[in-house]
């Protein structure tokens, strides 16, 4: 009975864990830029995007197919930063505990 009840424990204490990280990702911002920084994008660590910024500089009306371009290339670097720094600190939290390389189900 010792074995499962300490088995418990960690399991409780790993939930009080993953409540704490995915707080975090939710706080944690990154950027992507594409243009030379004409397009930012900003996203958290839940992978949401909350800030497009859109110089004038890439407002080009006989183009548009340039400005999806950057914007696209811009959300894709930012979500990729995102995903990097959420699989770093899931990483850390599921050490020991998961196979390497295998993610935690719904989160990272």
């Amino acid at each position: 009975m010792f074995g499962l009840a300490k088995l418990l424990k960690q399991a409780q204490e790993l939930q009080e864990n993953l409540e704490k990280v995915k707080e975090e990702l939710g706080e944690l911002q990154v950027e992507g830029t594409s243009g030379g920084g004409v397009v930012r994008v900003r996203a958290n660590g839940r992978m949401e995007i909350l800030k497009v910024d859109i110089s004038p500089k890439a407002l080009d009306p006989s183009n548009p197919k340039k400005l999806e371009d950057l914007v696209a290339a811009a959300v894709n670097q930012a979500l990729g930063k995102a995903r990097r720094a959420a699989d770093e600190r899931m990483a850390k939290l599921t050490t020991g505990i998961l196979p390497p390389g295998m993610k935690w189900p719904g989160l990272a």
